[in-house]
């Protein structure tokens, strides 16, 4: 997937839009160690740190119906933020001066350039990112600074730092990974005929889980009404006697604070009433 970012990343510095130096220049992901000496005037986006973006991070699985009626949860999808060190470095026949004012403007049109995309625009993806749902945002040039992070990189690459650009761009990894699960209990349904008139009542039941493992042992309460129940083996509680209407499930699991989820009775699509807890 890390290469199928650096070939997008590619497209978008090759586009036939973007300035003419900057688009004949060659894109290089080589580490610029002390060894490296490109030949030609060329954009280096050193892929220096692949991290969690926790930002946007989603906590929730997605859930499939099968077609026999049970269904398959899934984790949510990784959200990596990988961070490049742009430099820029001029045709060596140049006389020093001219490669330093040339690779400065080289510099500048990347800078230029990719601050018009706070997104990676879905004509540039390429391979596994070509079916993103979001597409990646990127952040060019990160306000504040004093990143000792490029001092460390400029200390174990062995060169003198150079002028350059921080790239983070955020890309969506999903993992074949998925859990069959049997058909949820949603709602069941009493209604009671009195004096010519019909009231329902609603019993409900959920399962509380992180990630995909359930949580046993942990306790829901219901408001309003007070209700609470401890999760059994599996994760699953139930409460019985509900009218219709909208309720909050605050949730204690040993080792993280309390959770709120509200929740409507009836429920409009199936598993409504599960807790999902941050990781």
């Amino acid at each position: 997937m890390f290469d199928d970012l650096d070939a997008s990343l590619r497209a978008l510095l090759d586009d036939a839009a973007a300035p003419s130096e900057l688009r004949l220049a060659d894109v290089s992901f080589e580490t610029p160690g002390k060894d490296y000496a490109p030949a030609q005037e060329t954009v280096n986006l050193f892929l220096r740190e692949i991290r969690e973006n926790a930002e946007l991070r989603d906590p929730v699985p997605s859930i499939e119906q099968q077609a026999d009626g049970g269904f398959t949860r899934r984790p949510p999808p990784l959200r990596v933020e990988c961070r490049y060190l742009l430099t820029t470095w001029a045709d060596p026949s140049q006389a020093a001066a001219m490669q330093v004012l040339a690779g400065h403007r080289l510099l500048g049109q990347a800078l230029a350039w990719l601050r018009r995309f706070p997104t990676i625009p879905a004509g540039y993806l390429q391979g596994s990112l070509a079916g993103q749902e979001i597409p990646p945002p990127t952040v060019v040039a990160r306000p504040g600074g004093g990143d000792t992070g490029e001092f460390w990189t400029w200390s174990a690459l062995g060169i003198a730092p150079r002028p350059s650009l921080d790239l983070a761009v955020t890309i969506a990894m999903t993992f074949d990974l998925a859990i069959a699960e049997g058909p949820p209990v949603v709602t069941s349904e009493l209604r009671l005929a009195m004096a010519g008139t019909t009231a329902a009542i609603f019993e409900v039941a959920g399962t509380v889980r992180r990630g995909l493992a359930a949580v046993p042992g942990a306790q829901v309460a219901l408001q309003p009404g007070g209700a609470a129940v401890v999760t059994d083996g599996l994760g699953q509680f139930s409460f019985p006697g509900l009218a219709a209407g909208a309720y909050s499930l605050r949730t204690n699991a040993a080792g993280q604070p309390a959770t709120s989820t509200t929740i409507n009775v009836p429920a409009p699509t199936a598993n409504a009433y599960d807790v999902n807890l941050p990781p």
